[in-house]
């Protein structure tokens, strides 16, 4: 990781030190702005948590939710344990890296209430990426199966009786809190998407 960034034009976002047209940003700051400066970024950190957590919650909620429909092809529990511990993992390591930092503004096309809507939306995914793969270790540590990632070692398991109150809880929270977080993950979405081709603000580019 090189020592900082350097962005060009005039805009000074947090701690930085500006110099005539030019803005040094130190590690763990915004990123870069795009060509021309015309686009302030979420830094490369930011960037690479946030594509790689998203690729395996959308897997793994097609798998933990469908997973009926892949059992005559291969038993997708197994990997759907497996990427819930490195998802609840990676969360973890994305909301440490986040408080290093200050987030780009909001763009001006959006209204007090879109502002709130957004800040409430990513509290809850933020909440759901620990409780759902909290809720599903506890689950499975009450199971007879291990908890193998990917068949490289085995995670440890929690001191949960089969059949406890404990158990059950975690297993009806899991189902309707994943359910949920397939709610909030289209919600996500679709308001990225609107805000790309019917608002054409930057808030999707500048996650991309």
């Amino acid at each position: 990781m090189v020592a900082g960034w350097r962005c060009v034009g005039a805009l000074r976002v947090g701690k930085g030190r500006q110099t005539g047209s030019e803005t040094d940003f130190k590690e763990g700051q915004l990123a870069t702005l795009a060509s021309g400066g015309e686009l302030l970024r979420y830094n490369t950190v930011a960037r690479t948590f946030h594509a790689i957590i998203a690729v395996l919650v959308i897997l793994n909620l097609i798998g933990g939710i469908g997973h009926e429909a892949f059992e005559d092809i291969f038993n997708p529990i197994p990997l759907h344990k497996a990427t819930g511990i490195v998802i609840l993992l990676l969360t973890l390591a994305r909301i440490g890296w986040r408080l290093t930092w200050t987030m780009p503004d909001w763009p001006a096309t959006m209204s007090s209430v879109q502002r709130a809507v957004a800040r409430i939306t990513h509290g809850l995914l933020y909440f759901l990426m620990l409780a759902v793969p909290i809720t599903g270790w506890i689950m499975s540590s009450a199971g007879k199966y291990p908890i193998s990632i990917y068949g490289l070692f085995d995670w440890p398991k929690l001191p949960v009786a089969k059949g406890s109150a404990l158990a059950e809880a975690a297993h009806e929270g899991h189902e309707v809190l994943g359910l949920l977080m397939a709610a909030l993950v289209v919600l996500h979405i679709g308001a990225a998407l609107h805000h790309h081709f019917v608002m054409k603000d930057n808030i999707l580019r500048r996650m991309l």
